[in-house]
């Protein structure tokens, strides 16, 4: 698998994200990144919700760690990245929502919108994203870490049929009490 870590990400954008996709793109690579580009020329990308089925695939076959997907809104792309199993996909359009789709939710896709996200601030998106990791900045509030990998297992693990079977209740929940919040926490 390629890793955040060694610094490697896949990109993938439809005609409307393409712009944006290209800036971060360029922004990664200037710092470092090797950027696998699903769609390298704007003359032949996909429609929007197959660029987010192709970006979902190097995730679940576990190519790679995280992805960045880009659309006109980052709604559709995301929708349809988060139809791929094992795919956690989060749609961005600040550097603090970025940032917790890591470290809160265990995204491992992150969507933005070329209509509502300017260059500079997808590449700060985008740092945030692959620069931070599940649980970090939360070390002070006390089962942080342990009640948002709850949530993640439940998601990961969800099966509709059970769930509905189980009269639409989560069957065997875990839980995961959180301790209080901390004083100050402006987040």
């Amino acid at each position: 698998m390629k890793t955040v870590q060694d610094k490697q990400v896949v990109v993938g954008a439809d005609f409307a994200g393409f712009p944006l996709k290209e800036a971060v793109k360029t922004h990664l690579e200037e710092r470092g990144w090797t950027v696998t580009d699903l769609t390298p020329s704007i003359d032949d990308v996909p429609m929007y919700h197959r660029v987010g089925f192709r970006i979902g695939a190097e995730i679940a076959e576990g190519n790679f760690e995280k992805a960045l997907a880009f659309c006109g809104s980052g709604m559709g792309i995301h929708v349809a990245a988060s139809k791929v199993p094992h795919v956690h996909a989060a749609v961005a359009e600040s550097v603090q929502a970025a940032e917790r789709a890591s470290t809160a939710n265990n995204c491992n896709v992150l969507a933005m919108g070329a209509f509502y996200t300017a260059p500079r601030l997808g590449m700060a998106m985008a740092d945030a994203f692959l620069e931070h990791a599940f649980g970090e900045g939360y070390e002070n509030w006390d089962d942080f870490d342990t009640y948002h990998r709850v949530g993640y297992e439940e998601c990961e693990n969800f099966d509709y049929e059970r769930y509905k079977a189980n009269g639409f209740q989560v069957d065997d929940p875990s839980t995961a009490p959180l301790g209080p919040e901390p004083r100050g926490l402006a987040y």
